[in-house]
């Protein structure tokens, strides 16, 4: 089966040239192992192997005994391994000795030592629509960061097919399925999250109750892509036969499904501003992947085409899915802004030699000349003398055509749009 390429490979690539380890961390299921396969020469997968198991806890030097890079698969499962790793790559004083993928962080305490200067850590999600083969990639985010101009383009998306991606998600094993059939595994992935994954994280001793843990999955989901605070999910978790689960409860929750990579909270950018306004640091709220909020809620691509609402919300938390994986490439983040007056922008890429874009995301064409004029307003409120000028205005959209406004605002179908 060929492989697929995704946005990662470069970043892999260029890790494995430079540092002695790689950890390659990101959800079960996003195709990490397929990409670690890919970039290793020998592989040991503790998921599947006991025997391997056996030999990581008898004599750990056994199972890193291989042709480099050698890929340790799901090395958590063992983490007795991660200082041996370390000091294989002390021994081996040379790049590209290991690369161990992971889907669950383990207790601090088995990381103490950090691997600073030997183990670099990179984030797999699922795929963006540019990988999936969903996206035209025909406008490039690098290209727009870097101040080339776009060339029209036209999205092959409809509305309905966008609902029907969401529901999907970017799930390699998934892509060929049905919206339908891709929910229901999506469904009984959460299951195994709540029974069985969580679980492995626990401490010794405690015991997590599957139906709380799946109420709260299910509150966190109805509040994706806003700034709800853990209060409100958390009372958002009572139904008939049950009371609400509290507030520390909710937060121990969430921590440990952003431990498994099931969430991945977007924070807040604090720039020095003009006015007297005070930046809001909340969290904004998604899944890794908003398939999984949609299997969360028990919904369909069908109800989304009925609920506008939800469905937007949806689609911004997809597209922010997406600039993360194109963002990181280029070593930057995705933040967000909101203030005490309600100026607001779904997405900040901020890259690490300082440049910066404002994103607005917009299902609706419609929405695009208030976005535009949100996004000018709220430039003119930041200081720009101390952070610099935004080198591109955008809105992504669910809409038909890739073009730049005549106020130099630039509009991008997030099916046009790649790294």
């Amino acid at each position: 089966m060929r492989y697929a390429d995704r946005v990662v490979d470069q970043e892999i690539a260029h890790a494995l040239r430079s540092a002695g380890a790689v950890l390659l961390e990101g959800p079960r299921a996003c195709g990490k192992t397929a990409t670690g396969l890919h970039h290793s020469h020998s592989a040991v997968r503790l998921d599947v192997d006991a025997r391997a198991r056996e030999l990581a806890a008898l004599d750990p030097m056994l199972v890193l005994d291989g042709e480099r890079p050698r890929l340790i698969d799901e090395w958590q499962l063992e983490p007795q391994l991660w200082n041996q790793v370390r000091r294989a790559v002390d021994d081996a004083q040379a790049p590209g000795q290991f690369l161990l993928t992971g889907s669950a962080t383990p207790a601090d305490d088995v990381t103490r030592h950090s691997g600073a200067g030997r183990i670099l850590r990179l984030r797999m999600r699922p795929m963006s629509l540019a990988e999936s083969g969903h996206s035209t990639r025909r406008v490039s985010l690098s290209g727009i960061l870097g101040g080339a101009p776009i060339s029209g383009d036209r999205s092959p998306m409809t509305v309905p097919h966008i609902a029907e991606r969401i529901s999907i998600g970017g799930w390699p094993a998934l892509q060929d399925l049905s919206a339908p059939d891709a929910q229901k595994l999506l469904r009984s992935y959460l299951d195994d999250v709540a029974r069985v994954d969580v679980k492995l994280l626990e401490e010794s001793g405690r015991s997590r109750d599957p139906a709380r843990l799946r109420r709260l999955i299910a509150a966190y989901a109805r509040h994706v892509a806003t700034s709800a605070s853990m209060s409100t999910i958390a009372a958002d978790t009572a139904s008939p036969q049950s009371k609400d689960v509290n507030r520390d409860t909710a937060a121990e929750y969430v921590d440990l499904l952003a431990r498994l990579m099931v969430v991945e909270e977007q924070p807040s950018w604090a720039p020095h501003l003009r006015s007297r306004a005070t930046v809001r640091q909340a969290p904004i709220r998604h899944f890794v992947d908003p398939s999984l909020a949609v299997a969360a809620m028990g919904a369909s691509a069908d109800r989304l085409l009925a609920d506008p609402n939800t469905l937007g919300l949806l689609f911004e938390s997809m597209a922010i899915r997406d600039l993360r994986i194109y963002a990181q490439a280029l070593d930057g983040d995705v933040l967000h802004y909101r203030d005490s007056t309600g100026a607001e922008a779904d997405a900040i890429v901020h890259l690490r030699d300082g440049r910066w874009a404002i994103i607005e995301v917009k299902l609706a064409d419609s929405r695009v000349d208030a976005a535009a004029q949100a996004l000018n307003a709220l430039v003119a409120r930041i200081d720009t003398d101390k952070v610099g000028k935004p080198v591109a205005r955008i809105i992504v959209t669910g809409g038909q055509y890739a073009y730049t406004r005549p106020d130099g605002v630039i509009v991008v179908p997030l099916a046009c749009l790649g790294p």
